[in-house]
């Protein structure tokens, strides 16, 4: 065993100065410099191992009170493998909504994934200074609607999913997959939440045509604005342009494509909307919210809703179908034309084979690709029942 002998040799003379001449111990650590507790761990030291006894130790600590014991860090980083999603404080949140016995600090869990090469180790973002969270009072005050794609089936098709969150509580209110994102789907959704939830104060959306007809050439109300009338909502658009504005539905779209569409293909829409329905639930009672303390969105809701949300909801809309009103789809022929209400009309050849949907009113047909106005003209309704007739 090599020792530093000049450490050695000195802590010898110290140990003889004691044993051999009888000098007290607090007069030998005056003498050499150090603690009079040193001097007895060298007489202690040197009584059990003799000369050897006396080097130098490591002074790493035998244990430490607030090492993550090894089974909870099994079990840490075991979650993390089964959810690549979930962060050092979602983590944490599960393990205490679990009943562990001992739940480690977030800084712990994120060194323990940093260890394991779970997650890359980076500098935290620094939040602004000006930064405001903005939300409601309380739940039912306001929802937000939206549409998202990215719904992959077996056989090609690509689905959308119309979705909504309450503003305060984060609560989804709506979750159903759509073919095409026209008028009576996406109020079919719509009117299903008003029936399960209630009626809420306001609804905020974009400004889809399926959400309002406020912009057209001639302001028209859309069968939306027609629920939202006869069931006392006010309904209120984003700026144009102007995402932000409805952030909230925004950021769970991405928790919704990150943990649900992500690297999926379904059979059926059946199968798809049965699964959807399932991750709903589970985000609203078991998954905890950093923005609402870790609480879940169900929680909230539920606590604090009262009032506006037992209001009955009158859907009755859904059920008139007037061809007069309506939303139509049809695919653009290679000549670049498309036919609606008896009424042949040209688009362009360059959209030949294009989907688009035509608003059909009393006096006007508008023909919008996905969210652009592209044609607007007027209304034949002369021609319309001449047309009717000669088919008899």
């Amino acid at each position: 065993m090599l020792v530093e002998l000049k450490k050695v040799e000195q802590r010898y003379e110290a140990v003889l100065a004691v044993q051999r001449d009888g000098l007290p111990v607090t007069e030998v650590a005056f003498a050499f410099g150090v603690s009079r507790q040193a001097v007895h761990e060298w007489l202690r030291r040197y009584e059990a191992e003799g000369l050897a006894g006396l080097a130098d130790r490591s002074h790493r600590p035998r244990g430490s009170p607030n090492q993550m014991a090894a089974a909870t860090e099994a079990r840490v980083c075991e979650l993390r493998r089964q959810h690549p999603h979930w962060g050092p404080d979602m983590l944490v949140s599960r393990l205490r909504r679990a009943g562990a016995e001992v739940v480690p600090s977030r800084s712990a869990v994120y060194r323990a994934l940093v260890r394991h090469g779970l997650i890359e180790p980076k500098a935290s973002r620094r939040r602004l200074v000006t930064f405001r969270r903005w939300e409601r009072g309380r739940p039912m005050e306001l929802w937000q609607l939206d549409v998202v794609g990215g719904v992959l089936l077996v056989d090609g098709t690509e689905a959308k999913i119309v979705t909504g969150i309450d503003d305060n509580s984060r609560f989804c209110v709506a979750a159903g997959i759509v073919v095409r994102a026209t008028t009576r789907p996406v109020c079919a959704v719509f009117a299903g939440a008003l029936e399960r939830y209630g009626v809420p104060e306001e609804v905020l959306t974009d400004n889809g045509k399926v959400f309002t007809g406020r912009f057209g050439l001639q302001p028209t109300e859309v069968l939306f604005d027609k629920l939202c009338r006869l069931n006392g909502i006010t309904h209120r658009l984003t700026a144009p342009r102007s995402p932000t504005t409805t952030g909230k539905i925004e950021r769970f779209h991405r928790t919704l494509r990150t943990e649900f569409l992500s690297g999926r293909c379904f059979v059926s829409l059946g199968d798809a909307q049965a699964e959807l329905d399932a991750w709903v639930a589970e985000y609203n009672t078991e998954r905890p919210h950093r923005s609402l303390g870790m609480c879940t969105p169900a929680e909230r809701f539920r606590s604090s809703a009262a009032g506006p949300q037992l209001l009955p909801a009158d859907v009755s809309p859904l059920g008139e179908r007037r061809a007069s009103d309506d939303w139509v789809t049809r695919r653009v022929a290679r000549n670049g034309v498309i036919t609606v209400a008896y009424q042949v009309l040209s688009v362009g050849k360059h959209r030949g084979g294009e989907v688009v949907d035509v608003y059909v009113s009393d006096t006007l047909l508008e023909v919008w690709s996905a969210n652009e106005l592209i044609k607007t003209v007027a209304r034949d309704t002369k021609g319309d029942v001449r047309k009717k007739r000669a088919a008899r």
